[in-house]
C-alpha cells in the first residue's frame, strides 16, 4: 500500500522522497518526518503517517515527536551560544561556575570535556526513584557530589541522561538571568523565530505531541560494566513514574527534547554553516569550529562502540550514520531520531519518527534518507 508523502521537495531531490516512502513500506513506520536544509534553504521537509500506535491521528506539519538524546546536539548549542556570549568557556573547569560540582576530585573537568561525556557520571549508581530525575536541584546536588566512575582522562562513557543534569546546571548559572536550556530555548531562540522545538512541552501543546511505540527489543549494549550499568540497566536509569504527560512537559535537555524535523534541521544548522541560523549570523565562526573539534575517540565505555565526540555533538568520521562527510556532526535518539550538521557543504537535516528501533546510533531508515540525500547534493 503506498503512503501519501506531504511537504516539499525541492527538484533533484526526488530520490529522497522515494527513500521515505520506502522506509514506510519496509520498515512499517507509523510516522515520521524529514528535513535537509543547505545554507538556510529547505531542499526537503516531508512528512506522512500517524501521529498515534492506532493510526487514527494523522501526522500533519506540526506534530511534535520525542527525540529523546537528539536533543543533546540542540542542547550543546545552546551552551555554544553562551559560549560566545563570553558567558561559558569550553576549557574552564566546571567547577568554576558551579563549585559543588568539585565535590569527589572532579575539579578539574572541563566543560568541554563533560560534554563529551567524560565526567565518569553516566549515570547514578546508588539507589533511588526514577522520578527523582524530575527534582532538579536534588539530581544536580547528588552529581555534583558524586565520585566519577572511571578517572579523568581515561575516555568517553555515554551520559544519557546526567549530560542534560550537568549542562543545564551550568547554563542557569551561566545565563544572566538564570534560565534554562528550555527557557533560553523558548524565549532567546526558537520562539522569536517560530521554531517548533521545545525542552519542556506547554500544556497548550501537548495535543500535538505523537505517541511513541517502544522498540521490539532493548538495544545490544555489550558485556556489562559499573558505567554502563549505571547508565541503563538500573531500575531509576531513566526518568519514570510521573505519567507521559509530566515526562513531556518536564525539562530534561538530554533526553525529552519534542519538535519537528524542519525544527531540527533549522537548529543544526549552525553548525554547518559557521554560525548562522535561519541565513543570519547566530553564534561566532571561531565557537562553532571549537564545539565541533574533537574531544575524545576510542571505545566507549557505555555504548558499545568506538565513537568521536565534539562539545556535546558526535562526529561522523567513517562510521557512516551521518552520510559520507567525516567531519559531519550529529546525534541519535534512542530508538532512532537524528539530526546532523556537515560543515563542509552547508548542510543540516532531520529525521524523526514514533516507530522505535532497537539501534542506539546509524538507524536504518535515518540513514537510507541521509544517504538518498547526499546522491542528490
Amino acid at each position: 500500500m503506498s503512503i501519501e508523502i506531504h511537504g516539499q521537495v525541492a527538484p533533484g531531490f526526488e530520490p529522497v522522497r522515494e527513500a521515505f516512502a520506502k522506509n514506510f513500506a519496509d520498515t512499517d513506520e507509523i510516522g515520521a518526518g524529514f528535513a535537509l536544509m543547505r545554507d538556510g534553504e529547505t531542499l526537503v521537509d516531508i512528512f506522512a503517517g500517524h501521529a498515534d500506535r492506532k493510526r487514527t491521528k494523522p501526522w500533519t506539519g506540526d506534530s511534535l515527536v520525542p527525540v529523546f538524546s537528539t536533543g543533546k546536539a540542540v542542547t550543546a548549542m545552546v551552551i555554544a551560544w553562551l559560549v560566545d556570549q563570553g558567558r561559558l568557556d569550553y576549557h574552564a573547569p566546571v567547577a568554576d561556575i558551579w563549585p559543588e560540582f568539585a565535590g569527589a576530585g572532579k575539579g578539574e573537568v572541563t566543560l568541554a570535556q563533560a560534554l563529551s561525556h567524560q565526567a565518569g557520571l553516566s549515570g547514578y549508581p546508588d539507589e533511588m526513584e526514577a522520578s527523582d530525575w524530575f527534582d532538579r536541584e536534588l539530581m544536580e546536588d547528588r552529581f555534583a557530589a558524586m565520585e566519577p566512575l572511571w578517572p579523568l582522562g581515561d575516555g568517553s562513557g555515554y551520559h544519557p541522561i546526567s549530560y542534560g543534569v550537568i549542562a543545564d546546571a551550568v547554563v542557569r548559572r551561566a545565563d544572566y538571568r538564570g534560565r534554562t536550556v528550555g527557557g533560553i530555548l523558548r524565549e532567546e531562540i526558537c520562539g522569536p523565530r517560530d521554531i517548533d522545538f521545545h525542552i519542556g512541552v506547554s500544556d497548550a501543546d501537548q495535543e500535538r505531541a505523537a505517541e511513541h511505540m517502544l522498540p521490539p527489543r532493548p538495544p545490544h549494549l555489550g558485556k556489562m560494566n559499573p558505567a554502563r550499568e549505571a547508565a541503563f540497566l538500573k531500575p531509576w536509569s531513566s526518568p519514570g513514574r510521573r505519567g507521559a504527560a509530566a515526562w513531556r512537559s518536564a525539562e530534561l535537555p538530554a533526553a525529552n527534547g519534542h519538535g519537528t524535523a524542519n525544527a531540527i534541521a533549522r537548529l543544526m544548522a549552525p553548525f554547518a554553516t559557521e554560525g548562522c541560523l535561519d541565513g543570519e549570523r547566530f553564534i561566532g565562526a571561531e565557537t562553532i569550529a571549537a564545539a565541533l573539534t574533537e574531544q575524545v575517540s576510542g571505545p566507549d565505555k557505555v555504548l558499545p562502540f568506538d565513537l568521536s565526540y565534539g562539545c556535546g555533538v558526535m562526529i561522523n568520521r567513517d562510521s557512516g550514520a551521518y552520510g559520507p562527510e567525516p567531519k559531519t556532526v550529529g546525534h541519535y535518539g534512542f530508538g532512532g531520531s537524528c539530526g546532523f550538521a556537515d560543515p563542509v557543504r552547508g548542510v543540516s537535516g532531520s529525521y524523526v519518527m514514533n516507530r522505535q528501533m532497537d539501534v542506539l546510533v546509524g538507524d536504518a531508515r535515518a540513514v537510507a534518507l541521509i544517504d538518498a540525500a547526499y546522491g542528490c547534493l
